[in-house]
């Protein structure tokens, strides 16, 4: 898979884009989700807010993660609206990726192999035998140039 690059855009007149924020197309956001393996989830649980460190992969603009009993599937079954976020921060800059949708359980054996959960493993030694899919609503992603807060200039 091909990652994005945290560079600055080439513009078609050669020019570097030196905007500390652009944002990512659709396109860039789901290949980027897909060279990531880690992410964080938000739910809403008993009208309170939380969210979750996630391994997960991503099939045909799903995504899709393991999960045991508690708190977090409780939250998903209650209540399927999502947000789903992955980062990459390097020296010069950083990548963030969010995604609102529902979250489901996958409980088709035929779905599950549709998605390619066989590549999905757990990254904490733990039993999670309910397999989740956020199905996207909404996809947004910004690139971030760092540097040097910009001079201010007075108005006079």
């Amino acid at each position: 898979m091909q990652t994005t690059s945290l560079t600055p855009r080439v513009e078609d007149n050669g020019a570097m884009n030196e905007a500390p924020i652009t944002d990512l197309t659709p396109e860039e956001a789901w290949e980027f989700l897909a060279s990531c393996s880690l992410g964080r989830l938000a739910v809403t649980s008993l009208g309170r807010p939380d969210i979750f460190c996630v391994n997960f992969i991503v099939t045909d603009r799903t995504i899709l993660f393991r999960t045991a009993e508690g708190t977090k599937l409780m939250a998903l079954l209650l209540d399927g609206h999502v947000a789903f976020e992955a980062d990459e921060v390097e020296e010069d800059g950083a990548v963030s990726v969010v995604v609102q949708g529902r979250a489901r359980r996958v409980e088709s054996e035929n779905e599950k192999e549709r998605l390619g959960v066989d590549r999905l493993h757990p990254q904490v030694p733990t039993f999670k035998y309910n397999v989740v899919a956020i199905d996207a609503d909404a996809i947004t992603g910004r690139r971030i140039r760092f540097g040097e807060e910009p001079v201010h200039i007075p108005i006079m």
